[in-house]
């Protein structure tokens, strides 16, 4: 079983990002209560002084609940202009920026989360919503992959950026340059903007362990020491959260409120299980049906020049297209699945960013809690790091061997994050008929040379960041010969050029930060605009267009994507009055 943990990191008085991961691999489920219980002892004290680009101790905007209703007791209108399917990290923001036109229904499987659900909202708790994922109705889902890696996606109104560990950081140059999306470089930091103004913090100072992590960065030669910035840059950085000065988190969810509430219509526990299309030519989706948890079926348009728009997620719209009758003609028609359109690439493509983590056990009550430090590295991978404080109740369960048994103990975990991996796979249906099945999934893991090279990177650098003096502090004394670092799991190889050794540690330190993308790929599935290619008033926009996972951490992206698409549709539709 592999729990994914995400967090931040501080250096020097600035807010540095740190995701971070706790994999215990090829645990049976059964074990599942097990790592809960080693993990509930998580305490966190949070006396930072912060910089906000929100407010600071903003109250979280909730007006959008006053136009949300639960599918069960709502009913729809025959048309909307836009129907967008995930209310998920880029739906809410696309969803409120095309109702400042135009009328939306937004159709989001999950719920809304309750105020009052703590492991939902505030930072401390972050990794809860993980480790207590259910089948059924909880903000976060756990999917296995076929590769055996334990994944997660969100289920929750707001999607992942509800159970993510709040790090935001931009995109690369390398992915606006590469991605075949249309991109306005001024209506891009515009989008960013629009939502970093309403739900990202800037911390002006990090803890005691996060500043040794940001220290230890730079002097591993993961530099320069960039400071604070919410750009992708080379070196060491503090990057922005979702979790403002008092820990509680300000998701996606929250953009819903800055659209225009006459307009818009957000719909929850309501499963889009087909989208409806045209009965001649030109080939256009003309609406969708959903289920509501209940199990009533309800069907619903869009007008002439609206669009239903999929934002489902990476596992979500491939899979919808394929329910719909679009994808690959061979395993639509193995599945009974009326082909409306060949498609063969939607559903392949699929790739994620592994992540091979260090569970490190040192001597001292850490308090330090959160992602925000970064280290981004001139041999590809990208490093975080985060500490579970408090963790003395299994000293009786740890080896020591000569090392002294301090009172407090924390667990710290150091994680490498392969950019853009080159391995990758698909996604294929279980069901042919019900949405709420999650598709199998096969992300290939280190099948290319390349990724595996990076896994060899990573071991460089985390091995030197362990080696450097900024790390000493954390090292255990002995009676006998010099302190040394306590490991739970697998150490860092000793030798690079150890090539058994190093597959060893790839293997066995293997786990995922969930920014999984692809499935709907710019010129394979949808053009430069995320248009479906083939098909009219149908649209794709969500991570499942992504070639790459942009930057350190998808989130900013993603929801800048759903502003800046938004935006586009806005300019096209008054571009195309103004000449009719």
């Amino acid at each position: 079983m592999n729990v994914q943990l995400t967090s931040l990191f501080l250096f020097k008085g600035h807010p540095i990002p740190i995701s971070l991961s706790l994999c215990l691999n090829k645990m049976k489920r059964a074990n599942h209560h097990l790592v809960v219980l080693f993990l509930l002892v998580i305490c966190v004290g949070s006396q930072w002084k912060i910089e906000c680009l929100l407010e600071p101790n903003s109250r979280p905007d909730e007006s959008y609940r006053g136009f949300t209703h639960e599918a069960s007791d709502f009913s729809p209108a025959k048309e909307y202009d836009y129907i967008i399917v995930g209310g998920g990290t880029t739906g809410c923001p696309l969803a409120a920026t095309l109702s400042e036109k135009y009328s939306v229904l937004l159709l989001e499987r999950g719920g809304v989360a309750a105020t009052s659900n703590a492991d939902v909202y505030y930072e401390d708790r972050m990794f809860n919503p993980l480790l207590y994922a259910d089948p059924f109705d909880s903000p976060a889902e756990d999917f296995i992959t076929e590769d055996g890696v334990l994944c997660h996606r969100g289920r929750v109104l707001g999607g992942s950026s509800m159970i993510n560990f709040g790090f935001w950081s931009r995109a690369d140059d390398y992915f606006y340059e590469n991605s075949g999306i249309e991109w306005d470089m001024s209506a891009v930091q515009s989008a960013y903007e629009w939502v970093e103004d309403s739900i990202v913090t800037r911390r002006a100072s990090l803890g005691a362990f996060q500043t040794t992590t940001f220290n230890a960065l730079v002097e591993a030669g993961v530099g320069p020491d960039n400071g604070f910035t919410l750009d992708h840059v080379q070196g060491a950085k503090i990057g922005g959260s979702t979790f403002d000065d008092s820990g509680r988190r300000h998701g996606a969810v929250e953009l819903l409120s800055k659209g225009n509430p006459v307009n818009l219509t957000v719909v929850v526990h309501a499963v889009v299980d087909r989208v409806i299309f045209s009965t001649s030519e030109p080939l256009a989706a003309t609406g969708v049906t959903y289920l509501d948890s209940q199990g009533t079926r309800q069907e619903v348009r869009v007008r002439t020049g609206g669009e239903v728009i999929l934002s489902a997620g990476t596992l979500g719209s491939p899979q919808l297209l394929q329910l719909s009758g679009l994808g690959p003609n061979s395993t639509l028609s193995s599945l009974n699945i009326p082909v409306v359109r060949d498609h063969p690439f939607i559903g392949q493509f699929m790739a994620d960013n592994p992540r091979n983590t260090l569970n490190i056990l040192v001597p001292d009550n850490i308090t330090d809690v959160g992602i925000h430090v970064a280290g981004i590295t001139n041999s590809g991978p990208y490093i975080e790091s985060t500490a579970i404080p408090r963790v003395s109740t299994i000293i009786p369960f740890i080896p020591f061997l000569d090392s002294f048994a301090p009172t407090n103990l924390s667990l710290v975990l150091l994680a490498g994050k392969v950019s853009r991996p080159k391995s990758t796979g698909s996604l294929n249906l279980i069901s042919s008929f019900d949405a709420r099945i999650t598709p199998r999934v096969r992300f290939n893991y280190y099948s290319n040379a390349d990724d595996r090279l990076q896994c060899r990177n990573i071991a460089d650098v985390l091995r030197n960041v362990l080696e450097t003096q900024a790390m000493g502090a954390y090292k255990f004394p002995r009676i006998n010969g010099p302190s040394r670092l306590g490991f739970i799991g697998a150490s860092v190889p000793s030798d690079s050029n150890d090539e058994e050794s190093v597959a060893t540690f790839c293997s066995q330190t293997l786990g995922t930060f969930n920014h999984y993308h692809g499935g709907c790929l710019v010129n394979k599935v949808v053009d430069s605009r995320l248009k479906v290619i083939g098909v009219d008033s149908l649209r794709v926009a969500d991570a499942s267009t992504f070639f790459n996972s942009p930057g350190t951490n998808p989130q900013a992206t993603a929801m800048m994507l759903g502003r800046y698409i938004g935006e586009k549709i806005l300019n096209e539709r008054a571009a195309g009055d103004t000449h009719s």
